[in-house]
């Protein structure tokens, strides 16, 4: 019975020789693809113009007060990516920032709550911040023993715990608040604006957050251990690193720094809580920000850039066309689908079967020229002794 092998057509092979200057442009071609595709889109779904989308798109970045808008949301993007990227370099899969910051930000509205106005605004202050980073550190903490003691599945537990801090917030609103809103308001922030602009102060200690992660991760002994667990764990004990040790202090730094998250977006801006709105989503976008600049500050930074840009500018089409709120994330999730698929292509490259056909039969060539070779080299060598025994054959008829 004649059996028939089938084979894809097409492989994947690595690639080893993507130039930096070809793979970014690359990425920006892809940037502009996804901005025309979401123009498309829009004018498919909108009945309006291909120009309808442009003309409206830019109206979100045309004044002093959009502009600072734009670059608070970039600036809290990044600083969530920032915040979630340890753990990644570590390969500690933490899903659950979103969960932390909101933690963070119930620690500064409890403080905001039962003391705001009633104490030294500068004791307020440093009491919210502390609550917020012990609140945050406390909930990231929890899965980061768990995996230290038990081994347990991180990326599970941190999404759970998201759940229920969203419980957790609902509680204390409900119990707190007044109106039936699902939402806690505050007369005023505790923190005021500096120049008269609320969002400078969040964009500086972002800034400074950027800048420290840089040294952390790239230049510090705990980066270094850090990194190393990430690419082996028994090579990490082997060399004498206490993994349980650098998993536990990693998610401290991480939880500190979401727990900062919430104290800025309830003590500057906001002036106010609540469960679904205080992140808003921001805690898992920072994952894909995190992942798409390889866990370096200064890539998220571009990356957080354009997501915002994004986001802004379908939220002004969509105010516009009367869209729908679904409208900016639909835009955004085609950003992401083409920036995914670019980092696949500059990765990997796909070949036909026909091109690994090719290389076999090359192969096969080179196996059988070096098989006809080596029996040319033996009758060589066969008929040398036979010359030689035929001389010395001779040799003796001679002598006799």
């Amino acid at each position: 019975m004649t059996k028939f092998k089938f084979e894809p057509m097409f492989h994947l092979a690595k690639r080893t020789d993507m130039d930096w200057k070809k793979a970014w442009g690359i990425r920006v071609g892809a940037f502009v693809l996804s901005i025309l595709v979401c123009a498309i889109v829009s004018t498919f779904i909108s009945d309006r113009s291909f120009g309808f989308f442009f003309e409206n798109f830019f109206k979100a970045f045309n004044t002093p007060q959009k502009l600072w808008n734009f670059f608070h949301d970039t600036a809290i993007l990044l600083i969530i990516a920032l915040a979630v990227t340890p753990c990644f370099k570590m390969r500690f899969w933490n899903i659950g920032g979103e969960g932390q910051i909101l933690m963070g930000a119930l620690g500064s509205a409890v403080i905001i709550n039962f003391m705001g106005g009633k104490h030294a605004d500068a004791g307020v202050i440093i009491l919210s911040l502390m609550l917020s980073i012990a609140f945050g550190m406390a909930w990231a903490v929890i899965p980061a023993l768990f995996k230290a003691k038990w081994n347990t599945n991180e990326t599970l537990l941190t999404l759970m715990m998201n759940y229920i801090s969203v419980c957790i917030v609902d509680f204390f609103i409900k119990s707190e608040a007044s109106s039936g809103t699902g939402t806690m308001s505050f007369d005023k922030g505790i923190v005021e604006p500096i120049a008269g602009n609320e969002f400078i102060l969040k964009i500086i200690l972002v800034a400074i957050v950027t800048g420290f992660m840089i040294v952390y991760l790239k230049y510090s002994k705990h980066g270094y251990e850090l990194a190393v667990v990430g690419e082996s764990e028994k090579t990490a004990r082997y060399i004498g690193i206490n993994t349980k040790k650098v998993i536990i202090r990693t998610l401290i730094l991480c939880g500190a720094i979401c727990g900062l998250i919430g104290f800025m977006l309830v003590s500057a801006t906001n002036h106010s809580i609540s469960s679904v709105s205080t992140v808003g989503g921001k805690g898992f976008t920072g994952v894909l920000v995190s992942w798409l600049g390889h866990f370096n500050p200064l890539a998220m930074l571009l990356c957080s850039f354009l997501v915002v840009f994004i986001t802004r500018g379908a939220t002004q089409v969509s105010t516009y066309a009367r869209l729908g709120a679904s409208y900016p994330n639909m835009m955004t999730g085609i950003f992401f689908f083409f920036i995914i698929a670019t980092e696949f292509f500059i990765n990997y490259k796909i070949l036909s079967t026909h091109h690994f056909k090719k290389k076999n039969v090359l192969s096969d060539d080179q196996d059988a020229t070096e098989e006809a070779e080596t029996p040319a080299e033996t009758d060589s060598e066969a008929t040398d002794g036979v010359e030689s025994a035929t001389l010395a054959l001779e040799n003796t008829k001679e002598v006799e």
